[in-house]
């Protein structure tokens, strides 16, 4: 299988560069320098999480805002709901990866199949956030906005503080809108990947490098997910 684009060919010319210090496909090298910059990026997002989390004397209990499954029950299933998200992203993560094994063998069924799995767990993590969105908006938290004092009583092991539950709204609809924008970025990339293989591209290339890069991104978007739900659902 060739496996190396003409780019990453080695140059024999005095100014053509020769060969790459880290012998690795240069696509797949700026895929590792984005990735790595996404990570500063939430990162900082949660650091802040963390230092508005410990600087506050009370913070709403996790197991008391998390406790309901959309459509089902409003109360006592703590973290239960979250609990399918993480489940059925890590599920997507699996069948990422034997995409990617089966694109090296060069089967393209296989590829097609794992990559369809994938797609369809990404459109599922996407609705169940949405179901969680929708919850919490209707008890009525959203940015700039949060329930009644009285109401967050329910909400609190301690003392209510509404500074505290501002800051948790914010932060809980921005960071895990950023990870629910990656995911969908993620799904309509993997569509892309899955039409050109569907259509033969790899195919006529010689390789599923391709596959591979997008597998990269996609278990980043796993990783930091089991970071969110730690800060958010856990801590």
């Amino acid at each position: 299988m060739n496996s190396v684009s003409q780019l990453d060919q080695v140059k024999t010319g005095p100014w053509n560069g020769g060969r790459s210090p880290w012998s690795v496909e240069y696509g797949k090298i700026m895929m590792w320098f984005f990735l790595l910059s996404d990570a500063f990026t939430f990162s900082s997002l949660l650091i802040y999480y963390g230092a508005q989390r410990f600087s506050k004397l009370t913070w709403p209990d996790p197991d008391l805002v998390f406790q309901s499954i959309p459509g089902i029950k409003d109360t006592g299933a703590p973290l239960v709901f979250v609990g399918i998200m993480t489940f059925i992203l890590i599920m997507s993560s699996v069948t990422m990866v034997l995409a990617v094994e089966a694109g090296h063998r060069r089967a393209k069924k296989e590829v097609i199949w794992w990559m369809v799995a994938t797609i369809i767990g990404g459109f599922m993590f996407l609705g169940c956030q949405a179901l969680e969105w929708t919850h919490l908006h209707h008890e009525g938290f959203w940015w700039g906005e949060i329930p009644s004092a009285e109401e967050l009583k329910h909400l609190f092991t301690g003392d209510v503080s509404l500074v505290a539950a501002q800051q948790f709204a914010n932060l809980f609809f921005t960071i895990t809108g950023f990870h629910g924008f990656h995911v969908f970025s993620g799904v309509v990339i993997n569509i892309i990947i899955l039409i050109m293989t569907i259509n033969g591209t790899f195919e006529r290339r010689g390789h599923y490098l391709m596959v591979e890069k997008v597998g990269l991104y996609w278990h980043f978007v796993d990783l930091v997910w089991v970071f969110v739900f730690t800060f958010f659902y856990l801590v």
